[in-house]
């Protein structure tokens, strides 16, 4: 693995609840790279992000994430992997029962931060990078939708991590807002980060051109530029 490389998974086979989903899987990802996973419903985007997480056990062939070896990964140290990576989801997953800043300051908290005035500096600093500075006192019901994906974007962003993964993030979202929230994504690799999108939304792929790997027949593969028939073949 290059110092560059934050992800390697080499001649892999991904599981779920005891059914191979993916074989001969060959996935690499670099710092500052924004890479889309696509593909139909049920095609395995979402297991391969859940294996990069560890969500999902790899039990065949071999996973580097950040330096962690997911074939010898103790349950112990899946906290540690985590905090290294920043999850989106497409339905928010916000504590509904509390202010934009108490979601961020309970995930601080929960991941060991004990210092006052370090713990409202990162809360300040994240929201500023989401542009949403002015908004630490609403309930997340008094946000729009683009609002609460900014709100998610920040939380991921809370414990610097190198891998950003977000599952459909725009799922739930118009296509205006879906541009900003795409902007926004794309504007995190600037500082080294990987991002890592599975989507079913080819208008912002082609509006928003990155490197693209596709769950076909149980494989991962890697596409070159795709054509109007690709894009149109993959709808469901």
């Amino acid at each position: 693995m290059s110092l560059d490389t934050i992800i390697e998974i080499t001649n892999a086979s991904l599981f779920q609840e005891g059914q191979l989903i993916l074989s001969d899987v060959n996935f690499s990802a670099q710092k500052g790279e924004f890479i889309y996973i696509i593909g139909k419903v049920g095609s395995g985007k979402t297991s391969l992000i859940k294996t990069i997480s560890a969500e999902i056990e790899l039990k065949e062939g071999e996973g580097l994430v950040s330096d962690f070896d997911l074939r010898k990964l103790k349950r112990k140290q899946i906290p540690f992997l985590r905090r290294k990576i920043g999850t989106v989801f497409q339905d928010f997953q916000l504590l509904s029962d509390r202010t934009v800043y108490n979601n961020l300051l309970f995930v601080l908290k929960a991941t060991g931060w004990k210092n006052k005035s370090e713990i409202e500096q990162r809360i300040k600093d994240v929201l500023e990078k989401v542009g949403l500075q002015q908004k630490e006192h609403k309930m997340p019901h008094q946000l729009s939708g683009g609002e609460q994906q900014r709100v998610v974007i920040a939380r991921a962003l809370l414990n610097d991590p190198e891998i950003i993964l977000a599952d459909e993030p725009t799922g739930n979202l118009d296509p205006e807002t879906s541009e900003e929230i795409m902007r926004l994504l794309h504007e995190i690799t600037t500082t080294g980060r990987a991002v890592i999108m599975a989507t079913h939304n080819y208008a912002l792929l082609k509006k928003f051109p990155a490197r693209t790997v596709k769950c076909e027949k149980g494989k991962v593969i890697e596409t070159e530029q795709m054509s109007e028939i690709d894009f149109e073949s993959l709808m469901e």
